[in-house]
C-alpha cells in the first residue's frame, strides 16, 4: 500500500510540476436544462463524501427532480485512477467527481470536466471561484485536534497543537501518515502560516512523540474513539459523524482542506450532472450537507457543532505544496517519521 502511495504521490508531483495555474476568462454561471436532465434519468457520481452525507443529498436531489442518483465512494487515490482510466479508454462512467483540490488538479489536468459554472455558487466567497470554470467548491473541512472526553476530564485535552508536545502525550496521539496521505504532508507543510520556518522543527518534534500513524484522517477518530490515542488530528465534522465519546479543541484558526465538484466533458447525462452540482451549492443542498456536519461555503448555512459560526469565519485554506518543493518535503517527512 505504502509502495503504491508513494508512486501516486510522485505522480501529483509531476502533475503539479507539469501544469500552471493561469487563469481563463472569467466564466458566467449558466441555467440548466431540468427537463433534459429528467429525460436522462439518473446521474453517476464518484465522490469521497461520508456514506450518511451523501445519502442525505442524494435523497433530497431524488425527491425534488425524481433524478436516480448512482454514487461511488473511494479515497482520492481509487477516485484519481478510476476516472482517468475510463477518459482515457474513452468510457467514463461518471457524470461527476467530487474531491479535494489536489486529486481534482490531476483530473482536471487530463483535460477531463468541462465548463461549468452553477448559479447558487455566485453566492460563495469571491476568492474561492475557479476563474476556469471546470470545478466548483462546495465545502471546507477544517482541522483540529480531536480527544476523548472519557479518557481526559475537562481541561485536561491540549489547547494548542504545541501542547501536543508535551512529554505526557507521548504515544497518545493519532495522526495520519504523510507518506500515506497528501492531506496531511499538506498540513504539516502548512504550518508555516503559524511558525514560520521553524515549521519542521515542530514536525520533528511531533514525531518523537511516536504518534500513531494511521492511513487517513478518518481512522484518527476511530483509534480516538477506541482508546487507542487520547488526542489526534483530524477533520472537527467528525464530532457529530462518528459516535463516540469525542470533542473538539477550539482555536483562533483553523486549517481546512476544500473540496470540489466537476462535471465531465464527454459523459451520458451532461445536464444532469450540472443539476447534480447545482443542488449541491444551493441553499437546500448546502443545508443539507451542513445538518451531517459539512461545513459548507452558503452564507448563514452551519452545521450543528458546537461554535461552528466561529469555526466558519476563522477558516485558513491549506495551499498547494509549492511545485518545487513537493519532492522535497515528501522525501524530509518519510525521513522525520521513518528514520528512526
Amino acid at each position: 500500500m505504502r509502495n503504491f502511495t508513494s508512486l501516486w504521490i510522485r505522480t501529483l508531483s509531476l502533475v503539479i510540476l507539469m501544469t500552471t495555474f493561469q487563469p481563463m476568462d472569467d466564466a458566467s454561471s449558466q441555467p440548466v436544462n431540468i427537463d433534459a436532465a429528467k429525460k436522462e434519468g439518473k446521474v453517476v457520481v464518484y465522490g469521497t463524501l461520508v456514506p450518511q452525507s451523501a445519502n442525505l443529498l442524494h435523497k433530497g436531489f431524488e425527491q425534488k427532480y425524481g433524478i436516480k442518483v448512482e454514487f461511488w465512494r473511494g479515497p482520492s487515490t481509487q477516485i484519481v485512477d478510476r476516472t482517468l482510466a475510463e477518459s482515457r479508454a474513452g468510457r467514463p462512467g461518471f457524470d461527476v467527481v467530487e474531491a479535494g483540490r489536489e486529486p481534482m488538479l490531476l483530473i482536471k489536468n487530463q483535460a477531463v470536466f468541462a465548463k461549468y459554472v452553477p448559479p447558487s455558487s455566485e453566492k460563495f466567497p469571491e476568492e474561492l471561484k475557479e476563474k476556469d470554470a471546470l470545478t466548483t467548491v462546495w465545502r471546507a473541512l477544517p482541522i483540529s485536534i480531536l480527544y476523548n472526553t472519557e479518557l481526559l476530564k475537562p481541561g485536561e485535552a491540549p489547547k494548542s497543537i504545541d501542547d501536543l508536545l508535551d512529554p505526557k502525550w507521548k504515544n497518545k496521539i493519532s495522526i495520519s501518515d504523510p507518506t500515506r496521505n497528501i492531506t496531511s504532508v499538506q498540513y504539516l507543510w502548512n504550518l508555516k502560516k503559524s511558525k514560520g520556518e521553524k515549521w519542521l522543527d515542530f514536525v520533528r518534534a511531533l514525531a518523537k512523540q511516536q504518534p500513531h500513524l494511521v492511513e487517513s484522517l478518518a481512522p484518527v477518530t476511530n483509534a480516538i474513539i477506541k482508546g487507542e490515542s487520547s488526542v489526534g488530528i483530524t477533520f472537527i465534522k467528525y464530532v457529530k459523524q462518528y459516535k463516540g465519546p469525542i470533542d473538539y479543541v477550539t482555536m483562533d484558526k483553523y486549517l481546512s482542506t476544500a473540496n470540489y465538484l466537476g462535471v465531465g466533458g464527454n459523459t451520458l447525462h451532461p445536464n444532469a450532472g450540472r443539476l447534480y452540482i447545482e443542488y449541491a451549492c444551493s441553499a437546500e443542498g448546502q443545508k443539507i450537507a451542513a445538518q451531517d456536519a459539512e461545513f459548507v461555503f452558503y452564507p448563514g448555512i452551519y452545521p450543528p457543532i458546537r461554535n461552528a459560526e466561529q469555526v466558519a469565519r476563522n477558516l485558513v485554506l491549506l495551499d498547494n505544496v509549492p511545485e518545487d518543493e513537493f519532492k522535497k518535503v515528501s522525501a524530509e517527512l518519510r525521513q522525520i517519521f521513518f528514520a528512526r
